[in-house]
């Protein structure tokens, strides 16, 4: 059974919460009874008292709708999270009732019970705390409450101020209020989700953003004069123009990043030489459980993908193989993609786009970056991005 909450019931109501597992149609307007409910489902599916002795090839199918499956260790995280996740599409849907101005959101509803794949607990890193939870509601309001329980300190002859006490942070605030808020950014918290689509947004404006930027091209009147998208407000714009400079460089090399997760995506991949998900019928080891995955297809004897195209007996070991026969076979995906923005000249694929640039106009990508990168727009055609790296842009390092 699940860790049992903090007495505290965090904020808002909850609202409606319709448990999606299966053909069951139990609604709750509590969380606490909505996990309960939902832990019973839990014992009845997983194998025995969620024991680590599974086959690592297998995969436990969610029953939750469109939830996908369990991967190995099987525990509850995974269930758990969509509860969490119910609870935010419905402030979601609260907040578009309470918003006139904003319509609904246009992208597709299959898509509204896919999760983040979830490898570990979910620990806090508050000083000499450490507590672990399988449910990511719990986990939240247990952090919330360290915020409730800090004390203010002196700062200065005037100021009193409270301290975050998450592992390696320093920053101080003036009111709990500012520090539950920064905590979201220790935590990956999110406060609310859209019913339609299933995306999760740390507060009300970025979510409504994600509607307003579905709005029809005629509305759109500021466009990005890097990339030519179309948004439409300025303040989206200006968002948007924020991911064409790379303000994050690696210490080990001259790459430059966007986002701190981008960064250490790059230091993991490109420094480090752990290899943490290994394999446990040979000596393989990798970086990330996707690459595991794949490596664990060449122990099956079977081939794991079929083409379901009518009287194609097609087979192959990856999904990638799949969907490249597919494209090639049966959609005659053979025509050249890969545009020069200089003299327009098409390629079938990027490398031979990359061989062009080199050698017709003397091009070279930055220093630290492995590659040139393509961006499809609008009119189909994959050109290179142009972005910026250390506000100088591609183009001028390019030439």
């Amino acid at each position: 059974a699940p860790a049992m909450p903090p007495s505290k019931a965090g904020g808002k109501g909850a609202g409606v919460l319709q448990c999606e597992w299966g053909v069951c149609t139990y609604v709750a307007s509590k969380m606490e009874e909505f996990c309960e409910h939902v832990a019973q489902h839990l014992q009845q599916h997983l194998p025995g008292e969620y024991r680590d002795e599974v086959d690592p090839l297998e995969e436990y199918t969610c029953l939750w709708q469109g939830g996908g499956f369990f991967s190995p260790p099987v525990t509850g995280r995974p269930v758990y999270f969509h509860c969490y996740h119910t609870k935010l599409k419905q402030w979601g849907l609260r907040a578009l009732q309470n918003q006139s101005d904003v319509s609904h959101c246009q992208l597709d509803f299959q898509s509204r019970n896919i999760i983040p794949e979830i490898q570990e607990n979910f620990l806090c890193l508050w000083e000499y705390c450490e507590r672990s939870f399988d449910n990511p509601e719990w986990f939240y309001r247990h952090v919330e409450d360290h915020s409730f329980c800090s004390e203010y300190k002196a700062a200065g002859k005037e100021n009193h101020v409270v301290f975050c006490g998450w592992k390696d942070c320093d920053c101080s605030f003036k009111g709990r209020c500012k520090l539950r808020e920064h905590l979201r950014s220790h935590t990956q918290e999110k406060v609310v989700a859209c019913p339609t689509c299933g995306g999760m947004f740390a507060n009300n404006t970025k979510f409504f953003d994600h509607i307003r930027r579905q709005t029809a091209l005629d509305q759109q009147r500021f466009q990005c004069s890097h990339c030519s998208k179309r948004f439409a407000t300025e303040r989206l714009l200006r968002d948007h123009m924020r991911n064409h400079v790379n303000h994050y460089k690696c210490p080990l090399c001259d790459m430059t990043c966007p986002l701190p997760s981008s960064l250490r995506n790059h230091i993991r991949f490109r420094h480090s030489e752990e290899r943490p998900f290994k394999c446990d019928y040979c000596d393989y080891s990798c970086k990330n459980l996707i690459d595991l995955r794949k490596h664990l297809d060449t122990h099956s004897k079977e081939p794991a993908y079929r083409c379901e195209f009518e009287a194609c007996s097609f087979t192959a070991r990856s999904l990638c193989s799949i969907k490249l026969h597919y494209r090639k076979v049966h959609e005659g995906d053979s025509e050249p993609r890969y545009k020069c923005h200089v003299c327009e000249k098409c390629f079938t694929r990027g490398n031979n786009l990359t061989v062009h640039l080199r050698k017709k106009h003397q091009f070279k990508w930055p220093s630290g970056h492995p590659r040139f990168r393509y961006k499809e727009h609008e009119d189909g055609y994959m050109r290179l991005q142009l972005v910026r790296y250390e506000s100088v842009e591609l183009t001028e390092q390019l030439l």
